[in-house]
């Protein structure tokens, strides 16, 4: 089965420095029929201002995974690491038993846009860990990268839960299918362009939820980027 989420029904709220999409409850928006999909707990499409951004807050017991897709989010944390993470790269921050961290833009003209993903963690009290690495343009054409998994397979940065994260970008005659288990529940996040899944076109910003699915199909991009997330059940 699949269940399209068109991206004008997600949550948003518009703070100023921030503006976000909320694709499952979170803050100020709730909405219980989406309070995630198996253990993925969270999508915000972020977009903060130029020379803003969030002050230092902890986290716990989450894996956090931030995916930038304009500009560039500075990143800082109680484990030591200052990072600056562009287009392309993919950061990990397992929060474990305690972590905190600020993210910022510190351009002087230009927004940071970002997706910032909470995977619920299969351990939890761990020592809080940080992985970033970067999967280029290439890496992702025609094909579905995978960019996080439960073991670092082929190079994946490496998240403490039952999950795996796929990067794709499609376009025109490009066409990729992924076996699905059935058991398990699937998340496709159409980060931009247009896309058919299994059939059904989405556009910028819409998902798809599918469960009791035994292979994904995508094909007939328009200068599509997509995540696609292998889930708990």
């Amino acid at each position: 089965m699949l269940t399209l989420r068109k991206s004008g029904d997600r949550g948003y709220a518009d703070h100023g420095w921030l503006k976000s999409y909320h694709s499952f409850s979170f803050a100020g928006y709730h909405d219980p029929e989406h309070m995630g999909w198996g253990n993925l707990r969270v999508i915000n499409e972020d977009r903060i201002a130029p020379g803003t951004g969030f002050g230092t807050h902890g986290h716990r017991d989450m894996e956090i995974i931030s995916y930038v897709l304009a500009g560039n989010l500075a990143h800082k944390d109680t484990m030591g690491n200052v990072k600056g993470i562009p287009p392309g790269d993919v950061q990990r921050m397992s929060a474990g038993r305690g972590v905190q961290h600020s993210e910022f833009n510190h351009a002087p003209n230009d927004t940071t846009h970002f997706l910032q993903i909470w995977i619920q963690p299969n351990v939890t009290g761990i020592e809080p860990g940080y992985e970033q690495k970067t999967f280029t343009t290439p890496e992702k054409r025609g094909v579905l990268r995978l960019v996080a998994s439960s073991d670092g397979d082929k190079g994946s940065v490496t998240i403490h839960a039952d999950a795996a994260i796929y990067a794709g970008l499609i376009d025109g005659s490009e066409a990729v299918t992924l076996p699905l288990n059935p058991a398990r529940k699937a998340y496709v996040h159409l980060v931009r362009g247009q896309l058919q899944v299994n059939g059904q076109m989405l556009v910028s910003g819409d998902a798809a939820l599918l469960e009791g699915e035994r292979k994904l199909t995508l094909s007939d991009g328009k200068d599509a980027e997509v995540l696609v997330f292998d889930l708990a059940a």
